[in-house]
């Protein structure tokens, strides 16, 4: 991939991503696939006016070796220094950037049981730091290709074109064009532009129904709002945390959840595929849920926590986006989420919330924000999806027809 094109998405990343300010501090998590393009990124936050760029690089195998050999104890505890580093984000609050470019499939026949165990003990400790960093720094999740991930995309390619295949699908899709910066500022427009619309209809729940048995209906918040596109701080900074990013998202009514939807692509939980599922929600919790593959995964996941089988978002997107339309089944939620309406479980987002920035976290979970250690989104979406709208004054208004939007702006 030529260096001149690529140091175009550095600079989108960068400075529409993250729009770092300056003297600001980034942290840039990377595995170690793609070293070349994290020297461009760090060049490019520095000429962003970036103060210091930290890299932090992790690596599939070294962890499945962690999880093997250490007592869930020696995974679980967070030292001193781990809580200092963190309480040092909390009063710096530096830009993030995560490149994700992991194997699908890379921490295959890891303890799962163990690793939920040790994140269940550590989680209590670290959560107080990331709800005090919640809506106040800029962060971003952009991709690199792996060579393992270029594979599984395209299996039947070798692997140099494979990466190189992937890299085009990867640029393409988070609109690095002539000029990227321009492009996603159309691109926020029309996304704004259709929240705005939505979020006039004053929606009182969502209903979804499908011809593959999709029939789910999801309570709204009343002081809720959609957001889709770029961002803002609790400060006002503007930011894109998704590169690349199709979605008018909310978060529903924890507890406001009636009937089943079905997956329709598979979804890469801690390493490994869950495929041809679907969820049934009763009061608003995942009660059941069926896999064809990973089922025990799957029931794991969604009993984390509490608030794990409780929705945390629902998310807009048609079919005719251009993921969608590569016909490429990236296999990570970044792009696939990109590609298809999504439901995600877990964490909700508080900054849905209207005047989210004079309420305290605890009041916005009050009014119907689920929590959770758990964020995991899955893709209901497909060509046969109708979506309609039910209002607080009591009319139906259809949001999508046969996978699309069923309005224009």
């Amino acid at each position: 991939m030529k260096q001149t094109v690529l140091r175009k998405y550095a600079k989108l990343i960068a400075r529409m991503g993250v729009n770092i300010q300056k003297n600001q501090d980034v942290i840039i998590y990377s595995r170690l696939d793609q070293p070349k393009f994290v020297e461009l990124l760090v060049d490019e936050c520095y000429k962003a006016g970036a103060g210091k760029v930290t890299v932090e690089f992790s690596h599939q195998p070294l962890y499945k070796l962690n999880v093997r050999h250490q007592t869930v104890d020696k995974l679980s505890k967070v030292e001193k220094w781990e809580k200092a580093r963190l309480r040092h984000y909390v009063n710096t609050l530096p830009c993030t950037i995560s490149l994700v470019s992991d194997d699908p499939d890379g921490l295959k026949g890891i303890n799962q049981k163990k690793m939920a165990e040790a994140d269940r003990k550590s989680w209590p400790i670290v959560k107080p730091y990331y709800d005090a960093m919640e809506n106040k720094n800029q962060w971003c999740i952009a991709a690199v290709p792996g060579a393992a991930w270029a594979k599984k995309v395209f299996p039947g390619l070798p692997k140099g074109r494979a990466i190189e295949k992937l890299w085009e699908a990867i640029l393409f899709t988070s609109r690095v064009t002539d000029d990227p910066i321009a492009a996603w500022e159309a691109h926020n427009k029309d996304l704004h532009d259709r929240c705005a619309y939505l979020n006039s209809l004053g929606i009182a729940e969502l209903h979804y129904r499908g011809d593959n048995g999709t029939d789910l209906t999801v309570g709204m918040i009343p002081e809720g709002s959609f957001l889709g596109g770029q961002e803002t701080t609790i400060s006002g900074l503007p930011f894109d945390a998704n590169i690349p990013s199709e979605e008018c998202y909310t978060s529903p009514m924890r507890g406001k959840a009636e009937g089943i939807v079905y997956a329709t692509k598979p979804l890469s939980y801690n390493g490994e595929l869950i495929e041809d599922f679907s969820v049934r929600f009763e009061n608003g919790k995942a009660v059941e849920v069926k896999a064809g593959k990973n089922q025990a995964l799957l029931e794991q996941m969604i009993s984390m926590d509490e608030g794990a089988a409780y929705l945390g978002e629902c998310a807009l997107v048609p079919v005719n986006s251009p993921i969608y339309e590569s016909g490429i089944l990236f296999y990570e939620t970044l792009f696939d989420e990109n590609a298809a309406c999504h439901l995600a479980l877990g964490m909700g987002f508080t900054n849905t919330i209207r005047g989210f920035e004079n309420k305290t976290l605890k009041e916005c979970r009050e009014m119907g924000i689920n929590d959770s250690m758990e964020h995991n989104d899955f893709m209901i979406g497909y060509e046969g999806l109708d979506i309609d709208a039910v209002t607080r004054d009591g009319k139906t208004v259809p949001i999508f027809r046969r996978g699309r939007w069923a309005f224009d702006v």
